[in-house]
């Protein structure tokens, strides 16, 4: 679309705790100029015709509370300029990503080359709990948080409960938060579906469902002990899960991933991309606790949780891939069929568990629109598009672990302010 518009009538969320309404908005080079009838006004002085707008959706950007990118300047897949061009073309205004590297992010130093990209969509670091998150002696936690992390965390497992324990009573977290995710891989072993009848079906290793309920009971007894500590539980995954959650006297925040939302064991099958990730896919009552505890408030938010894989990883067999999936082109889109169309959410419930909730995760302020600024995007629910990254991969990335590669998607970010 033009960088300039007068949208009359269209679907506008302003911001947390409002409704949406229908008004007019005027977007004049990518910045907010004026709503309702003062757009209107201005713009016909500036004889900007009105276009007709009712089925769009103006909303705030995006909020990712974690994702992967290892190698910020030569990997071949995803470098920090790719993401930042995905993440704006898709409505991102915000990625946190996690502490795994080449070069762990375990020192101060080693936040330094990515501290200078904050653009339009601004990156925060979560610094490592312990050194290259190994789980053995603790990083400096003051130094790293003092120098710019986001908060502390380490891999796609949980800490070891003693050095946990050692990092928590030292008192350097300075009431940031502490993202560590309930699964133990110890239990898990090969595994890469959630047990289930679903799972003993297809043959498929399972992963027993102890792998995340027994770290996770740990992690609810330390909030328990430790009330002021800023816990955050990184991607549950099962329905068990999400009821040991609800019943904690203490809840610590938690998010879940969106891939875990729309997709399950009974959708999938050996082949597809999405089988292979990090929590292992439940089943579709999984599935629906996971929606519901979203939609209750006991789980806060909605991660990507991206990683970027090549096809190096993706040709082998589903057992040896390495788990993960990209795409945040795909995560609204499919997030509103799923949420929207089929569940029947409100649009104001959708934003909360993908923009507002993940800066709760974040300790930091909601995503709003404002006059004069840039920081809205634009989606249209009923748009129909197939995705080709061989052919759109300055939009999409080269990744190849993104899901529904020439599938028929509806739903898209059509614009969006946000400079890559």
């Amino acid at each position: 679309m033009d960088t300039s518009y007068l949208l009359d009538p269209i679907q506008i969320l302003h911001g947390p705790d409002r409704k949406v309404v229908t008004d007019a908005v005027l977007i004049i080079n990518k910045n907010i100029q004026a709503f309702g009838e003062a757009a209107r006004v201005q713009a016909k002085k500036h004889k900007i015709p009105a276009t007709y707008a009712k089925h769009l959706l103006l909303a705030p950007c995006l909020v990712d509370p974690h994702s992967v990118l290892e190698n910020h300047i030569n990997d071949k897949v995803e470098t920090i300029s790719t993401l930042l061009l995905k993440a704006a073309n898709a409505g991102y205004g915000q990625v946190a990503l996690l502490p795994k590297s080449p070069t762990w992010r375990d020192k101060p130093e080693c936040l330094y080359p990515l501290n200078g990209f904050n653009k339009d969509v601004l990156i925060h670091l979560w610094g490592s709990f312990s050194q290259k998150g190994e789980g053995k002696e603790l990083s400096p936690h003051k130094d790293l948080l003092d120098y710019g992390a986001i908060g502390l965390a380490d891999d796609n497992s949980a800490i070891p409960t003693e050095l946990l324990r050692k990092g928590i009573m030292l008192n350097e977290l300075q009431k940031k938060p502490l993202l560590v995710a309930p699964r133990d891989p110890s239990i898990q072993g090969y595994g890469i579906v959630r047990e289930g009848v679903e799972a003993l079906r297809s043959g498929w290793p399972l992963d027993p469902l102890a792998s995340e309920t027994v770290p996770l009971a740990i992690l609810l007894e330390l909030q328990k002990q430790y009330p002021e500590l800023n816990l955050r539980l990184m991607n549950l995954s099962t329905a068990d899960g999400v009821s040991m959650l609800a019943s904690s006297p203490i809840r610590p925040l938690a998010t879940v991933s969106w891939w875990h939302l729309v997709a399950d064991q009974s959708l999938l099958t050996s082949t597809d991309i999405g089988i292979r990730v990090l929590p292992s896919l439940g089943n579709t009552k999984d599935r629906e606790a996971l929606k519901e505890g979203l939609r209750r408030g006991i789980l806060t938010g909605i991660s990507v949780n991206g990683i970027a894989l090549d096809e190096t990883e993706t040709i082998k067999p589903v057992i040896e891939r390495t788990p993960g999936l990209s795409g945040y082109h795909l995560v609204l889109p499919f997030l509103w069929q799923e949420l929207i169309e089929k569940s029947q959410w409100s649009i104001e419930e959708l934003w909360e568990a993908i923009s507002f909730g993940p800066s709760k995760v974040l300790n930091l302020p909601k995503e709003k629109l404002n006059l004069f600024s840039n920081r809205w995007i634009l989606f249209d629910p009923k748009k129909q598009w197939v995705q080709h990254t061989d052919l759109d991969s300055q939009l999409f990335g080269t990744a190849s672990n993104q899901p529904w590669e020439d599938g028929e998607i509806i739903g898209q970010v059509i614009d969006c302010g946000l400079k890559s």
